[in-house]
């Protein structure tokens, strides 16, 4: 099973956004993690490869299981660690190899062209707070089937 983290930066009321060029969707920056790496060293080196900044103090914030279903197989899985920081240290890179590089403004986040479950993701971030843990089905073409998601006040 494939483990990437990623990292949402805010900053005056702005989040640091990634467009890849496959799909052009935004994302939070982040990449898999290296064998015996931990997730915080991984949430940290791969935003940094990026981005070209260190996040300092990267909380995890959410904890996700992805499945990719085809004729009611599993046919890819990966778990996603989702971190947000508020400070970093470091300049934005001119060029990022993974893509575009933009602050994009909380409010207009929701109107970004990215996977529906990192909408969702994006939306916890943004609005609530704590751990957000869940589980997104997706067909091969990243059309979500379902999702269950859990807060750290459904557990108490």
């Amino acid at each position: 099973m494939q483990r990437v983290t990623n990292c949402v930066l805010t900053h005056n009321d702005q989040l640091l956004m990634l467009q890849k060029p496959s799909k052009n969707w935004w994302v939070a920056p982040g990449g898999k993690m290296e064998p015996g790496e931990s997730v915080r060293d991984s949430v940290v080196r791969e935003f940094w490869e990026e981005t070209g900044i260190t996040v300092k103090n990267p909380v995890i914030r959410g904890i996700f299981t992805f499945l990719i279903i085809e004729n009611d197989k599993v046919i890819s899985e990966w778990m996603m660690f989702t971190f947000q920081a508020e400070k970093w240290e470091g300049n934005l890179l001119k060029e990022s190899p993974e893509g575009h590089l933009s602050w994009q403004p909380k409010e207009k986040v929701n109107t970004l062209s990215m996977a529906e479950g990192d909408q969702r993701i994006l939306q916890h971030i943004l609005e609530d707070s704590g751990v957000l843990y869940g589980t997104f089905r997706y067909t091969p073409t990243y059309q979500l089937i379902s999702c269950e998601l859990q807060s750290e006040e459904t557990f108490e």
